[in-house]
């Protein structure tokens, strides 16, 4: 079952002038904020991050992540909260997602999709479910083809994304999903309790039949 998100949580800017790439979540090992920095440079935009760094991954940080922060392309923002994602994430040309290990979820997909804003993810765990390639973003392999990804984002219409979002992740899709489970659920125990009577009532008969 997916994760889903209240509609009115994180809204689209309108008339938006995207002037960066986004990198939204923690700073660790798996997120792999170095290759979103990569990215960025490559394609000659500026990115800006917004993410924690818990203490357990303060060594990575500080061995590998703070000397890329001094580039001329990042700023490094911090920690923010709902209300900033929606500037952070409504301002943003894309969100950056090069994970390195089979995301079960990824919240911060479907965040960036109530703000309008495309997704470009690395095919690993979650990610082919979430993001429809071609709609609300796209789905790349390696660092190369999330280079060739930003430069097509122009051909991708933003308003798709609200609408794939509102359609598969907000809250009230979610609680249908969640009642239709939970009759599926019902249903297969009603079955299972029928089944089972029909087992009792033939082993009560070849009992009779058997005296």
């Amino acid at each position: 079952m997916y994760h889903g998100l209240p509609e009115n949580l994180l809204k689209p800017i309108p008339n938006v002038k995207p002037g960066y790439l986004a990198f939204l979540g923690r700073i660790s090992p798996e997120k792999r904020v170095d290759r979103a920095i990569w990215i960025a440079g490559a394609t000659g935009m500026k990115i800006k991050i917004a993410a924690k760094i818990d203490n357990a991954d303060r060594p990575y940080y500080e061995e590998q992540i703070k000397p890329l922060f001094a580039l001329p392309h990042v700023e490094y923002i911090g920690e923010i909260n709902e209300q900033q994602k929606i500037e952070f994430l409504g301002n943003a040309h894309a969100l950056l997602f090069p994970i390195d290990w089979p995301e079960p979820f990824g919240l911060v997909m479907i965040e960036a999709m109530a703000c309008d804003m495309h997704v470009i993810a690395f095919n690993r765990g979650s990610v082919p479910e979430v993001i429809e390639n071609g709609v609300s973003g796209f789905v790349v392999e390696d660092e190369l083809s999330a280079i060739v990804a930003v430069k097509r984002l122009d051909t991708l219409p933003r308003a798709k994304v609200r609408q794939a979002f509102e359609t598969r992740f907000s809250s009230k899709v979610m609680a249908a999903r969640v009642h239709t489970y939970e009759e599926l659920l019902r249903a297969k125990r009603r079955t299972v309790l029928r089944s089972q009577r029909e087992l009792i009532f033939r082993f009560d008969d070849a009992l009779l039949s058997a005296a």
